[in-house]
């Protein structure tokens, strides 16, 4: 059976808790198949999240040790807060717990969070610096992204999360010094759009600095263009055609 995406120019609303977990799941799966497409994916680490629409403090995350590029709705993990799995069949990684445990506890507002080993995303890191307003598209992160300025090891335990979620504040994104990103939004969609982009601004930094000195946007324009390109809305957007593409390449993903 061929599904056909549907595009609208706002968020769904639902009949039921149980439409709106269907749908959570369903971009969760495409937001995995996407970020395999694009080579986000480095062998078991990486992790995208979504709170479950019904149970607050439970999300719902890929299983440890999957291919991010055969994930299917159906597969996986609910968690709560504790960090046991109460539905679905996987183990969960130890460092998605301690991350994406804290940032949905601190964060009401944040309903899905998307963090990879990226190219681009990881070596701009290492600089230890924020993204400068470069272009159009990195105004979205424009006085809206941190950096946790040091590197202490892989993310285990709720210390290390809570020094991610202290460092991120109320921010969109927030840049991990030695290790690679992290966007949240209200929506899978706009937490996935914010990633991808936000990877392909630090792509484009990194070229534009190695062949010369770049020129940035101005404050008063950078802070315009961010409240033209940096909403909720916009992100959730701008995730729609990249959601109507799998879809229609990879139909499976929403089973």
């Amino acid at each position: 059976m061929v599904h056909e995406p549907t595009i609208s120019l706002a968020p769904p609303q639902f009949a039921s808790l149980e439409d709106e977990r269907r749908h959570r799941k369903q971009r969760l799966a495409a937001a995995f198949r996407l970020f395999a497409r694009f080579g986000f994916d480095e062998g078991v680490a990486g992790h995208i999240t979504v709170r479950d629409p019904e149970h607050a403090d439970h999300f719902w995350v890929n299983p440890f040790g999957r291919y991010f590029g055969t994930l299917r709705a159906s597969d996986f993990l609910l968690v709560n807060h504790r960090g046991q799995v109460v539905s679905g069949e996987g183990m969960i990684n130890a460092a998605a717990f301690a991350i994406h445990a804290a940032i949905h506890a601190a964060r009401p507002d944040v309903i899905a969070a998307a963090h990879a080993h990226s190219v681009y995303g990881k070596t701009w890191s290492t600089l230890g610096r924020l993204l400068d307003p470069l272009t159009q598209d990195a105004c979205a992160f424009y006085e809206d992204h941190a950096l946790l300025n040091d590197y202490t090891g892989v993310v285990l335990d709720e210390a290390q999360g809570q020094r991610i979620v202290a460092a991120l504040g109320p921010r969109k994104a927030i840049i991990l010094r030695n290790h690679g990103l992290i966007t949240v939004g209200r929506s899978v969609d706009e937490a996935a759009w914010w990633y991808i982009t936000m990877e392909r601004s630090c792509q484009t930094q990194l070229l534009a600095e190695s062949a010369g000195s770049p020129v940035l946007i101005d404050h008063q324009y950078a802070l315009l263009t961010h409240r033209q390109v940096g909403t909720p809305l916009a992100g959730w957007f701008s995730f729609q055609p990249l959601w109507e593409r799998i879809v229609r390449e990879q139909p499976d993903c929403l089973d």
